[in-house]
């Protein structure tokens, strides 16, 4: 849907005109345009970070889990997320570590066995099937083991959705579905051994949530396994969002559900995070459907995104929630009741919050924050992030540029000078 609302129309230039490359304005854009852009950046000075200390760390997190993992090493990599869980360990910017050594230790099956089904490769080929293979022998030697199964049903829930793809409403082949269906109910026996709850194990809830999508009735699960993951972690905010997500029409719930659910868990979690348990779980909702959008409590949603700020300040939140509000929810265009008042938001986060950008927050925004979309060039990717920042700023700062005036992100703050 083309970008629209407060920023429109710096917001429809960047997503035509975006640079392939950080820094470098295309020579074929048009002169107006490239004009416009040049004196953002010459009258725009913001500190950007292409990579921060999260996504260092998130990084790292990863490869031990893959090292562990190749080097057959399960009983280290058990341990370090048992460890994990007990502690709540989360990166910098509250990711869980368990999450991530997990992803890790999976990631070599799983990768293969996404290239192989886009290379059309059938579901009962050897390329297909030795890598899942090879974690269920590992799984056959651990089977008491809560941490191994745990890899070895999300590697199932993920392969079955690289078969499906992560679109609610498209038109899935037979023989996708079939292949779907069969990893998400061997995923379902792995879990089904293991109890999160009486486990303490915010890492298995959330698996057993990441079941709903192959069951038959997920609808009268979603609200008491979502509220036990909730009750288990209630510091990430993740799970809140997938909980909305999940509670969309497209999916499994209604918007009264969506509604209800979203003020029970901010009623739950109010010691926490304020209103902003309201916020998180109608983040994604509001954001990619339009009822969502239409239901939501505005003023509610915007006390929640100031408790959100308070509770977690920093640059990731603050570039979050601006381009959250300038880019995500614009696109529902002006035309909507309640998207002008959610995406006028950015001035303010952008004024009071924001020193510097991080364009791989933007350029995911600009995605709907769908994790599933394919990037084919990080750096192409966080360059057009880093476009889509500048349009907004630009158009923010519109009258300060047009004077000629330096627009300044400090560390205190936004300073304008002649």
């Amino acid at each position: 849907m083309e970008n629209s609302g407060p920023f429109s129309r710096w917001a429809r230039q960047v997503k035509a005109w975006a640079s392939p490359a950080d820094d470098v304005l295309d020579p074929l854009l048009p002169t107006a345009a490239r004009a416009s852009l040049a004196d953002a950046e010459r009258l725009l000075h913001i500190p950007v970070r292409n990579t921060t200390e999260e996504d260092d760390e998130c990084t790292r997190l990863r490869s031990v889990g893959q090292f562990l993992a190749r080097q057959d090493r399960w009983c280290d990599l058990a341990a370090k997320i048992r460890m994990a869980e007990r502690a709540r360990s989360k990166t910098p910017g509250g990711m869980p570590v368990t999450d991530l050594l997990a992803f890790g230790a999976r990631n070599d099956v799983v990768a293969a066995a996404e290239h192989a089904i886009s290379e059309g490769v059938p579901a009962g080929s050897p390329a297909l099937l030795s890598g899942i293979g090879g974690l269920e022998a590992v799984l056959s030697e651990h089977d008491t083991d809560p941490a191994i199964a745990l890899v070895v049903a999300l590697a199932h829930i993920d392969i079955g959705w690289a078969w499906r793809g992560s679109d609610a409403e498209i038109d899935v082949p037979k023989q996708h579905k079939s292949a779907f269906a069969a990893h998400f109910d061997r995923a379902g026996k792995i879990l089904d051994r293991f109890n999160g709850v009486e486990l303490d194990s915010p890492a298995l809830a959330a698996a057993r949530c990441a079941l709903l999508p192959g069951l038959r009735d997920p609808r009268a699960r979603i609200a008491d396994d979502y509220e036990d993951l909730i009750d288990l972690d209630p510091h990430n905010e993740r799970h809140m969002r997938a909980m909305g997500n999940h509670l969309l029409p497209r999916w499994f719930g209604d918007y009264a559900q969506l509604e209800l659910e979203a003020r029970r868990t901010a009623s739950r979690s109010q010691d926490i995070w304020g209103h902003a348990g309201y916020t998180w779980v109608m983040f994604d909702a509001v954001a990619n459907d339009e009822g969502a959008c239409a239901v939501v409590d505005t003023d509610f949603f915007i006390d929640g995104l100031k408790d959100i700020l308070l509770r977690r300040p920093g640059q990731a939140t603050a570039n979050l929630l601006a381009a959250y509000c300038a880019v995500s929810i614009a696109r529902h265009g002006p035309h909507h009741a309640t998207a002008p008042t959610l995406a006028a938001c950015a001035e303010w986060v952008i004024r009071d919050h924001m020193t510097e950008l991080h364009p791989l927050i933007w350029a995911h925004a600009a995605e709907g924050f769908d994790n599933a979309a394919s990037v084919t060039s990080l750096s192409r990717f966080a360059a057009h992030g880093k476009a889509r920042a500048l349009a907004v700023l630009s158009d923010l700062f519109e009258a300060e540029i047009a004077e000629g005036q330096q627009i300044t992100f400090t560390p205190e703050g936004v300073e304008i000078t002649p």
